[in-house]
């Protein structure tokens, strides 16, 4: 795929959307193309995460694994989505393992190279935070709607 390919990508991303052309052309310029065979794990559920991936081609399946082994789907992620978008600001945990359900693409963005972005460009820095909080707070909103469930 072409650098004006990966910029179209990256603008599609909700994290990234309204970012400039000169900043998603340092995401696209820098984020490292990986190749994912069908039954190729991308990462695993537990392991550090030091980086997120935008898929860009194809499909991967996020697992999560019970106590007795099995795995349930959780969800698949398609060209667009981005996975694991905590990991471009502090170290965490996977929380799923990403197992591509039939031959795709990624692109890897490091945790340095997003934080490249942000020293140079710092109000990249305040619409992120902004978004990740609201990104946190609807997820605390729907599971408070869970809790009745679980009383």
């Amino acid at each position: 795929m072409s650098l004006a390919t990966d910029i179209a990508l990256f603008s599609q991303v909700p994290l990234f959307a309204g970012l400039d052309g000169d900043q998603l052309r340092l995401l696209a310029f820098g984020a490292e193309r990986r190749a994912v065979a069908a039954g190729q794990e991308l990462f695993r559920e537990g392991s550090p995460a030091e980086a997120a991936y935008v898929v860009s081609k194809g499909k991967l399946e996020l697992l999560a694994f019970q106590r007795g082994g099995s795995a349930r789907l959780e969800v698949v992620a398609t060209p667009g989505t981005l996975l694991s978008e905590l990991a471009l600001v502090t170290m965490v945990e996977r929380k799923f393992t990403a197992v591509a359900a039939e031959d795709s693409e990624v692109l890897r963005i490091s945790r340095t190279l997003f934080h490249r972005l942000l020293e140079e460009y710092p109000q990249v820095g305040r619409m992120v935070e902004a978004r990740i909080r609201d990104n946190i707070t609807a997820l605390a909103t729907a599971a408070a709607g869970l809790q009745s469930r679980f009383s």
